[in-house]
């Protein structure tokens, strides 16, 4: 495809999307293994309610996620002001805003796979690890890992995945601001807006086809887990 077809304006929204994507997959992937294994293991009474704010992203609307975002991460809200006070700079309408949205949204895409692929090894693994007098974190990491990996491939993928595809969280906290918070489906509304339809196809069917590469790729991971299993 013609790289005019895309716009003047299209690359810096491009670098920008695949940036916040890839620093949102690393940090969801630190922060969603060790969530998602104690969710698996945990008997605690507050795991239903943690497992239900996990989820939560999944079921309400963007806009309404972005809205109470908004707020908290604003000059007035617990962490813009606490941001602020540090002398950070304001977290709305910025990198680090859309980064901290981008997070808590996809969360739940990171934390279930992974979660699934740790309650599939059970506790027979484990117990032969220990009867080595391998401890548990020893026996996590030479283990639990390795065993889960496809579930954090899968996390991965579709974390980033999501991340490209975000629209109404992103754009409640940062805006539209062209070169630095403006990510690609904002740029496609732009384009549409303004009866650019050349442009917005162009984006639109590149956003396309990597969507559909994504499924494929889910797929034929998933039928490999198969076939290892039996």
């Amino acid at each position: 495809m013609d790289a005019a077809w895309f716009g003047p304006t299209a690359w810096p929204a491009i670098w920008l999307t695949l940036k916040l994507a890839g620093a949102t997959t690393l940090l969801l992937l630190l922060l969603a293994t060790p969530l998602a294994w104690w969710l698996a293991h945990s008997r605690s009474r507050w795991q239903a309610l943690v497992s239900a704010l996990v989820t939560l992203p999944l079921v309400l609307p963007p806009t309404v996620l972005g809205f109470y975002l908004l707020v908290a991460l604003g000059p007035h809200g617990p962490l813009g002001a606490l941001n602020e006070s540090l002398g950070l700079g304001p977290l709305t309408f910025s990198f680090s805003g859309l980064l901290i949205g981008s997070l808590i949204y996809s969360l739940p895409f990171a934390v279930q796979p992974i979660q699934r692929a740790f309650e599939a090894i059970g506790a027979r693994p484990l117990e032969a690890a220990a009867t080595l007098r391998a401890s548990p974190l020893d026996a996590f990491f030479s283990v639990a890992l390795p065993l889960a990996r496809p579930g954090l491939l899968t996390a991965a993928v579709l974390s980033f995945a999501h991340t490209l595809g975000e629209f109404g969280v992103v754009l409640m906290i940062g805006g539209n601001i062209p070169g630095q918070t403006q990510l690609i489906s904002m740029l496609i509304y732009g384009h549409v807006e303004a009866m650019e339809y050349r442009q917005a196809h162009a984006l639109a069917a590149a956003m396309l086809l990597f969507s559909f590469l994504v499924l494929v790729a889910l797929n034929l991971l998933s039928r490999r887990q198969s076939r290892v299993a039996r």
